[in-house]
């Protein structure tokens, strides 16, 4: 996998190309179809811009266009006598070209942001599912905001500001050529001195704007993560912000974050349109002078005005298209930063099991077994273990005591295949527990925090979390609950088991959530049930209550516990004590209290 710099450090077209490269099979297909209806619509424009001569023509000197040896073919099919009658068929064909044209170029924005959109479908859900296979180390390095922003805004951003800016210039670039060649076909001279001057402004704007451009892209990417961050931060904290009456320094925090990026999104806005107001003036001169001086030629106006004409209409496809273009240019410029962003979110490497069904369970049936583990969370950094040797046998309750920054959670997070140890191993029955059967192994494991997370649905859909509700087996959340002690209460809301428990279980209490947390260990049916300081923010009666329904479960459960206090492990077969990453005792809480 390419590091995040190297992938920073690339050119623009190499990262198209890279993007390229990411995008399915499928979709390379539809590109390539895209691409042939492009050449169809800049065929259309040739036709529609040409017709516009013979029109022209028939209506200022019809007797030469019925003369002419072209025009015989039409004349003898349609069986005409005079010129004057010459006039109603060509103005339904140029009327027709017309109408083709404008039709096939709204089929053509209709594909094109369909496609865009397609695209971005894809781009949003392949980082999302490679950011949730990363290993729980890489989510506990990085800040939220950043995915969080990666997956909605810049993914947003290159659909808006890369995709379709992209196409629309390939689309620009394939009509600018059909109308050029119309155009060359009317008038040599003048159409390739027009098209060098045009061509000449925008090139010279872009090259004046090109770093201005780049450091706007660079501002948006890193600003927008930061008012992502803000508003986590300020909506997430909402009970401390009331409190603490902070809200005019949140406010303070999303305003220095957000106004940076609107000043660049308007300067870039600025820079994709203002060369239009140029070119259109100076269009609008080169068509008078070319008036005058065509004018002044043997024939005079008759002969001037049908390629006046052509090269009006030309130029009146050819501006918008030639702006539609360099608009597309600049947006795709000012979004550089961010399509470097996702690119680095869809390197993310995904594991070997990714996508694929879990094998069968690790054999779990007599011990796990940390063999001389010690860990650290970077090369460099201070050892959080230290050749730890643990048995844990299945059916036993374990609780974990220490102080903070004891190494509790990190142990237990190895148990539960979260982290690989640096040093040593965990092995299951003997087995050693690797990247490839982790999951294998994970099957087995449910994990109660200190802060149940609850989504903002049902309660039976936040025991089963994480099936849809046609999956939820009710009889086996009815089960969950009992065994956690919950479903009187249950029983007793009005709504029973579709009560919406309010995002993060706001409406429900402090014990009603962790009691959801258990239950919901319990309906995964798994053989060891991890509680990490589950009891922590409990006031004393509803920890022994929650204990208590923790001690009721089988005697075919292993259950680990960690806690703060010595007392909450009271009822546990075996406590370890952890100090400074070693062990510092291991016996049962008599044992313990006679140390204390």
């Amino acid at each position: 996998m390419e590091s995040d710099e190297i992938i920073r450090a690339k050119t623009l077209p190499h990262m198209i190309a890279e993007l390229w490269c990411g995008l399915a099979r499928p979709r390379r297909r539809q590109f390539v179809l895209l691409i042939v209806f492009m050449i169809l619509a800049s065929l259309v424009e040739m036709i529609s811009v040409g017709a516009i001569l013979p029109f022209l023509s028939v209506l200022t000197a019809p007797e030469k266009v019925f003369r002419h040896s072209v025009a015989q073919p039409l004349i003898q099919f349609l069986d005409i006598d005079s010129a004057q009658q010459l006039l109603l068929p060509i103005a339904i064909g140029f009327c027709a070209a017309v109408i083709l044209a404008g039709g096939v170029r709204l089929l053509l924005l209709y594909a094109t942001t369909r496609y865009s959109y397609a695209v971005g479908a894809d781009l949003s859900s392949e980082v999302y599912r490679r950011t949730l296979y990363q290993p729980y180390r890489i989510h506990i390095s990085r800040n939220s905001s950043e995915v969080i922003n990666g997956i909605t805004g810049k993914t947003a951003m290159t659909i808006g500001s890369v995709l379709m800016p992209l196409l629309t210039l390939i689309s620009s670039a394939i009509l600018l050529l059909g109308i050029l060649v119309a155009l060359f076909m009317v008038d040599l001279r003048i159409a390739s001195i027009a098209c060098a001057a045009f061509g000449f402004i925008y090139w010279l704007i872009l090259r004046l704007t090109r770093q201005s451009l780049q450091r706007n892209s660079e501002c948006i990417a890193r600003e927008s993560t930061q008012v992502v961050k803000a508003l986590q931060e300020g909506l997430g904290g909402i009970r401390d912000v009331l409190i603490d009456g902070s809200q005019e320094a949140y406010c303070r925090i999303f305003v220095e974050a957000d106004r940076p990026i609107r000043g660049a999104q308007g300067h870039n806005t600025f820079v994709s349109a203002s060369p239009r107001y140029v070119i259109e003036t100076i269009g609008i001169v080169l068509v008078a002078g070319l008036a005058y001086s065509m004018s002044l030629r043997d024939g005079g106006l008759a002969t001037a005005v049908p390629v006046l004409g052509a090269l009006a209409l030309g130029a009146q496809r050819l501006l918008p298209i030639l702006q539609q273009g360099y608009s597309s240019l600049t947006i795709i410029r000012g979004a550089e930063a961010s399509l470097s962003d996702i690119l680095v979110l869809l390197n993310q490497p995904l594991p070997p099991h990714a996508g694929k069904q879990a094998g069968p369970p690790v054999v779990f049936q007599r011990e796990i077994h940390l063999k001389d583990v010690s860990f650290r969370y970077a090369p460099e950094g201070p050892w959080v273990l230290r050749h730890l040797d643990l048995r844990l046998e299945r059916g036993a309750r374990i609780g974990f005591v220490g102080t903070t920054g004891s190494g509790k959670s990190t142990l237990l997070d190895i148990v539960m295949g979260l982290l690989e140890p640096t040093e040593g191993m965990l092995t299951v029955d003997g087995q050693s527990i690797t990247a490839q059967n982790q999951p294998a192994w994970q099957a087995h494991i449910s994990h109660v925090p200190q802060s149940i997370f609850l989504a903002d649905c049902s309660i039976a859909e936040n025991i089963a979390f994480g099936l849809s509700k046609s999956e939820i087996d009710y009889p086996r959340v009815r089960a969950a609950a009992r065994q956690a002690q919950i479903a009187d209460a249950i029983d007793g809301w009005e709504m029973g088991y579709q009560t919406i428990v309010g995002e993060r279980g706001v409406r429900l209490s402090g014990g009603q959530r962790q009691r959801i947390g258990i239950a919901r260990a319990l309906y995964k049916k798994s053989a060891v049930i991890i509680f990490d300081e589950a009891t922590s923010a409990l006031d004393q009666e509803t920890e022994r209550v929650v204990m208590e329904s923790i001690q009721g479960l089988g005697r075919d459960l292993t259950i680990l516990i960690i806690a703060h206090r010595l007392t909450t492990l009271k009822s546990c077969d075996t406590i370890v004590e952890l100090s400074n990453g070693d062990v510092k005792c291991v016996g049962t809480y008599d044992q313990l209290i006679k140390i204390e």
